[in-house]
């Protein structure tokens, strides 16, 4: 018989192997909500990861700021989570252009 698991420790394992297996570039994109959280994730959005950056469009200014202080802990959790590894989350105010995304 082996003992329970936690529901948590599955479901983390489920996601981990699911943003691993994700297209070239596209597991820091949708590891972003993930790490930020969905009060975050309702105003920002994952634009693209190229060289290893992951750039985040905002708001405005104070959001980006804000978030900047928090890029520690976020790129630890997306870098738990995906198999190319982010260095730096860039965050920029949104200009209302859509950006194509590409391979970090």
């Amino acid at each position: 018989m082996s003992p329970m698991q936690p529901v948590g420790d599955g479901l983390e394992k489920i996601v981990s192997s699911s943003l691993r297996h994700s297209p070239p570039g596209q597991g820091p994109l949708l590891a972003w909500p993930l790490a930020c959280g969905s009060r975050v994730a309702a105003r920002t959005q994952a634009l693209d990861c190229t060289y290893n950056i992951l750039r985040v469009e905002v708001p405005d200014a104070r959001w980006r700021s804000e978030l900047q202080s928090l890029a520690p802990q976020y790129l630890a959790v997306i870098n738990r989570y995906v198999a190319e590894r982010v260095e730096r989350i860039e965050f920029v105010v949104g200009t209302g252009t859509p950006s194509q995304s590409r391979s970090c």
